[in-house]
């Protein structure tokens, strides 16, 4: 299983929110890059990241601090927050990006969906956020008409091949991840699925990789120091 070390970005600044609540943020470091280097030293080999202004505004304000990690760290990184177009998608992918992620837009905009998926193949993934058996949108402001199901088996038809699943009851709030969703997702669809929201133990990590998940993404935990990363690396491997 891959670990996904996560940088969430704001203002050039690599924070977290808690259960995504921009009202509770935490900046844990002014140098995005710095923190990818550090997660490189630890053995990471992958890397998640969400622009929470993008998410906001569907531009690209941190531009330049992602070109600047895709450039000094070897590192694959997967990027979200705000995609809402081809040509957004195209610049990230210019700069470095290696898959690019699509939220609310792939649950709003069908023809988009289709488009990017047809476009960028393997260099798209699909975040699936779900609150009370719904898929969730809007920085996790509104319920779609999606459930859980009804949207994997669109994404699975459409082609999409990787998943990040956030139980955004568990995000941020270290109580653990629901294996059984992954679990049961797993076991579904053929889709690759990554694990996201309340990752905080060796525990999980190890329960998720031996279910043999794709991936799982470490935010919180390796902030607080809950989960020692190489360690993580190891049991995930």
């Amino acid at each position: 299983m891959k670990i996904f070390p996560a940088i969430d970005l704001f203002d050039g600044k690599a924070v977290r929110l808690f259960k995504g609540d921009y009202a509770q943020m935490t900046v844990y470091n002014e140098s995005p890059l710095s923190q990818a280097k550090e997660f490189e030293k630890c053995g990471a080999e992958f890397l998640h990241m969400v622009d929470l202004e993008g998410a906001k505004s569907g531009e690209t304000p941190n531009l330049n601090v992602i070109k600047e990690i895709c450039e000094k760290t070897n590192l694959f990184i997967e990027l979200g927050g705000g995609i809402r177009s081809m040509e957004v998608a195209e610049k990230y992918l210019s700069i470095g990006v290696d898959r690019v992620i699509l939220g609310t837009a792939a649950v709003t905009d069908e023809k988009f969906l289709f488009e990017a998926a047809e476009k960028f193949g393997e260099k798209l993934a699909v975040g699936v956020d779900i609150k009370d058996g719904f898929v969730s949108i809007k920085g996790w402001t509104e319920k779609s008409e999606y459930t859980l199901d009804a949207f994997c088996e669109k994404l699975e038809k459409i082609g999409i091949k990787t998943v990040i699943c956030t139980d955004i009851s568990k995000d941020g709030a270290m109580k653990g991840a629901n294996l059984e969703l992954y679990k049961e997702l797993s076991e579904k669809y053929t889709m690759n699925f990554i694990a996201s929201g309340g990752v905080s133990s060796l525990e999980d990590v190890r329960a998720l990789s031996e279910m043999k998940l794709y991936g799982a993404i470490i935010g919180k935990a390796y902030y607080t120091g809950a989960i020692d990363l190489k360690e993580a690396i190891e049991v995930a491997k």
